[in-house]
């Protein structure tokens, strides 16, 4: 027996029918660029998060670029990063010609410390980007207090949280704007690259729209320098057939995430604050014996995974800025400990018994 890390194939064969039909479906109508079904998984997903606006793009690097384009953000500017993400963060802040500064994060919910924002607050600083890591929405409330007094802007990157619910609302509806990845292993993926933004703002839509499809809303009328980043119509009929389905699908990751909490022992695992709604794309358990543990699982062939093997600041393309390591010691820490598990729908109780049982024996 093994168990992957993720089982794409798994979820296909539960839905077959209905991504066949959805594929065959773009085929037959040859409508492969926009259209109707573009349209329609961004007005069904729209109302899932319950928001006014949704714009389909390639992927969820551009939607945050997009995004920090829409709000005018670009050189000279500053944008607060947790320094515990994926490169795309802190990236899409750079490819704007901005620059990330980079805060310390959590221990125990691994998200960015609201306590350590204020004070990388300059002159410069335009906005904010707080990430749902691993499906735990961030401290929403603590970070738009600090945005409201400072008159900052608040990109939700949602790419690992969707259907997360903070304080009775969903991540992507508290910020300003609000960016999803679509990537094939997300929560609710694609079978390639795709990517969304939300907003209730109008005018921040439409300039995302306009960016997204090289500065037009209508054919050859180009209001301003744009990209080719649009959603590709088979993407969107795979997401809309898949949409229906993702709540279950969190139920279900709740529920394995339940298991893995009652039959671990003595490790550190993920927390979920009071009034916060966890959808598990990753289950992080945190050890000092993390290297064993790991070897111990792929010995075994079962998946398991990094995430993030090095604090953003420390990675080789940010070595020119020369941040120190006592700015970041707890994503220093976790980068250090933390393994993630195999939390698929598709898993059964007695693979999660047969992880547990191998993780408590490196630990007795």
């Amino acid at each position: 027996m093994s168990i992957p890390f993720v089982d794409l194939k798994a979820q296909y064969e539960s839905i077959k029918d209905e991504i066949d039909s959805a594929i065959h479906s773009v085929i037959d109508q040859t409508s492969f660029i926009g259209g109707k079904v573009v349209r329609s998984f961004e007005e069904s997903f729209a109302a899932y998060i319950g928001i006014r606006h949704c714009v389909g793009v390639a992927n969820g690097t551009d939607a945050i670029e997009i995004a920090l384009k829409a709000l005018g953000i670009g050189t000279g500017d500053e944008v607060i990063v947790p320094a515990l993400t994926w490169i795309s963060t802190g990236g899409a802040v750079n490819n704007v010609g901005a620059k990330p500064v980079f805060i310390d994060v959590m221990e125990s919910e691994r998200t960015i410390k609201p306590a350590f924002i204020e004070e990388k607050i300059t002159k410069r600083t335009k906005a904010i980007i707080p990430v749902h890591l691993y499906g735990l929405p961030a401290r929403m409330d603590e970070i738009m207090r600090i945005a409201e007094n400072h008159d900052l802007s608040v990109i939700e990157d949602c790419a690992q949280a969707h259907g997360a619910v903070y304080k009775g609302k969903k991540v992507g509806t508290i910020g300003d704007i609000a960016t999803f990845s679509f990537f094939p292993g997300k929560n609710l993926g694609a079978y390639g690259d795709a990517g969304a933004i939300i907003t209730n703002d109008d005018e921040l839509a439409k300039k995302c729209r306009m960016l997204s499809n090289q500065g037009q809303l209508t054919k050859h009328h180009h209001k301003m320098i744009g990209r080719n980043s649009r959603l590709d119509t088979m993407q969107a009929a795979i997401l809309e057939a898949k949409l229906p389905h993702l709540d279950r699908w969190t139920a279900k990751r709740n529920q394995l995430a339940k298991w893995y909490d009652e039959k671990l022992k003595d490790i550190k695992k993920p927390v979920t604050p009071e009034r916060m709604k966890h959808v598990f794309h990753l289950y992080v358990i945190q050890s000092e014996k993390r290297d064993r543990i790991m070897d111990a699982l792929r010995e075994v062939n079962i998946g398991c995974a990094i995430h993030y093997p090095k604090p953003l600041p420390f990675l080789d393309c940010y070595d020119y800025r020369g941040d120190q390591k006592r700015d970041f010691l707890i994503a220093e820490k976790l980068c250090n400990e933390i393994l993630s598990l195999p939390v698929y729908p598709e898993l059964a109780e007695e693979e999660i018994n047969w992880v547990c049982g191998i993780i408590n024996k490196i630990n007795d």
